[in-house]
């Protein structure tokens, strides 16, 4: 174990870029209906307050930070398309 980042080193070999041994978060892979709706939000509205997104994450059973990130992602998405 590495005690000075509080994370346990995994044994050499099969990780790629890992940072120290630590676990990644498994990808979100987010439903149809799901993507559908987050889309249409983001037309309306590029950016979210605490607020909605806490709405928009119960009614589409995800967490803040998913929304979040998803969101973040579509901005830069848009981004690099303009």
């Amino acid at each position: 174990a590495d005690e000075s980042s509080g994370y346990e080193s995994e044994s050499a070999g099969g990780e790629r870029g890992g940072a120290r041994g630590r676990q990644r978060r498994a990808r979100t892979a987010f439903t149809s209906e799901q993507v559908c709706r987050l889309e249409k939000t983001f037309q309306r509205h590029k950016y979210l307050g605490a607020t909605e997104r806490r709405k928009l994450a119960a009614a589409l059973q995800l967490s803040e930070i998913q929304i979040k990130t998803w969101f973040q992602n579509r901005r830069m998405k848009l981004k690099r398309q303009i």
